[in-house]
């Protein structure tokens, strides 16, 4: 195993999981079998997170386009989260582990629904680390979301509008009270966001690997951090 120590810190680190089902494809498997070993990975790049201190862990595993899906695939892809987190929810609270969610319940499966909210009540006080799920969500809905609060509380008058500022803007997304993302990791080789945490990513490193989330392990994930840390983030000023 690769030693290796971070030169500089990282706060938050999201990952786009991406190739699912080709990898399942180049093996002659069904697609959801890519989706069962994807959830293996998890767990393993979350204790790789854990092992370098990175505090918060985003995870986008289903947007609100992927219900144009077959529907047995996605019947199979609830199945494989609620079953992890049934199996992992007892080490997250060992941990000090935090779930939270981004995006909107409301059409999930039900028992999707009862697993992920007992498990952010049973970790809702653990501050060590925070595994942040993206279920069901699209940026843009989140963006729109987030407009309609703030002109609410205008109409109410509750808020000026002089007093809306990128901050407070930031506070009223799903993701209003966790760090800005330092480094997003797509998987599979595709170069886009897809909807995903769209203001967040302001001044965010991007790193694409051509690796298939499934294949997506310790080693890979030692190389996107190595990337990382080997660029300037300037956030647009200049250093001498």
């Amino acid at each position: 195993m690769e030693e290796y120590k971070l030169p500089k810190p990282i706060n938050h680190v999201a990952f786009i999981m991406d190739g699912n089902g080709r990898w399942a494809k180049k093996r002659g498997l069904p697609r959801t079998a890519g989706h069962l070993e994807g959830c293996k990975r998890i767990i393993d790049i979350f204790e790789c997170m854990q092992e370098f201190n990175i505090k918060v862990f985003t995870l986008y595993a289903f947007s609100t386009e992927n219900w144009n899906r077959p529907k047995s695939e996605i019947t199979l892809l609830f199945k494989y989260l609620d079953d992890f987190f049934k199996k992992y929810i007892d080490k997250f609270i060992k941990d000090g582990v935090r779930v939270q969610h981004m995006g909107d319940m409301t059409p999930l499966p039900e028992k999707t629904k009862k697993t992920l909210i007992d498990a952010i009540e049973r970790t809702k006080d653990n501050d060590k680390w925070v595994f942040n799920i993206c279920l069901n969500y699209g940026s843009r809905q989140e963006i729109t979301k987030a407009t309609r609060l703030i002109a609410q509380d205008v109409k109410d008058g509750k808020l000026n509008i002089e007093d809306i500022t990128p901050e407070l803007f930031y506070k009223r997304l799903d993701s209003g009270n966790l760090p800005e993302c330092d480094l997003l990791i797509r998987t599979s080789g595709e170069q886009r966001l897809s909807n995903f945490l769209l203001y967040q990513m302001a001044y965010t490193e991007f790193v694409f690997t051509p690796t298939y989330w499934p294949d997506f392990k310790r080693e890979q994930f030692i190389e996107c951090l190595k990337e990382y840390c080997s660029r300037d983030r300037r956030f647009g000023a200049i250093k001498e």
